[in-house]
């Protein structure tokens, strides 16, 4: 799979994961108690165990190399995602670049029956020129936003990102943040038929514009 690919390049001994209170969502800041961050990061803030608590980070921006997709059926996401995860890899190594980081999805706006997003990873270096890929989609390349953001740490199911993001973002307007656009998930745990579902890690972002 795609993600094995991924494993492969970048070393998870730069990522100690520690499964944490297995199936409960990890977001218990609140504005008193939330840790509130405001130096720039030395390594990628997707790095290290997980977030209990939502933090507001100042980030740099990180190059990546993506398949955007506009107005895409939200029911024929998962293929996409695989798809265009899967064909990732073979790009970046047929350019020389080396991932940095797991995959992730950002959107652009917020999706109703169709979505508009970004499936992509983080790499060492700009990608400057566009790239086919066998299915005759391309790959080019873009960023993970930097400056102002929030981030929490979801460990369980899939099934339960919604109400992940829900209590994420309610954390962020209790914190008297404003959420902007876009927004984006990385994904730090295999999705492997035998994983699981429970100590599935994924990481919430989100940009803040006050």
């Amino acid at each position: 799979m795609w993600f094995s690919r991924w494993l492969r390049c970048w070393n998870p001994a730069t990522r100690p994961f520690t499964p944490g209170a297995r199936g409960k969502l990890l977001v218990t800041g609140r504005p008193t108690e939330g840790k509130i961050m405001t130096e720039s990061q030395p390594a990628p803030y997707y790095e290290g165990p997980p977030r209990s608590e939502v933090e507001f980070l100042e980030a740099a921006e990180i190059p990546t190399v993506v398949q955007k997709f506009k107005d895409h059926p939200l029911a024929a996401m998962p293929q996409a995602i695989d798809e265009a995860a899967s064909a990732l890899f073979p790009a970046l190594e047929a350019e020389g670049l080396r991932p940095a980081g797991p995959v992730f999805v950002l959107y652009e706006r917020m999706p109703d029956v169709n979505a508009t997003f970004e499936v992509g990873v983080p790499v060492d270096r700009p990608l400057t020129a566009t790239v086919p890929t066998p299915s005759g989609a391309w790959l080019e390349g873009s960023v993970l936003p930097g400056g102002a953001i929030a981030t929490v740490s979801h460990v369980g199911s899939y099934d339960r990102l919604g109400e992940a993001w829900g209590a994420f973002l309610e954390t962020v307007e209790s914190a008297h943040r404003k959420a902007g656009l876009p927004f984006w998930e990385i994904y730090m745990t295999e999705p492997t038929p035998e994983a699981d579902p429970e100590s599935m890690r994924t990481e919430l972002v989100i940009v803040l514009t006050d």
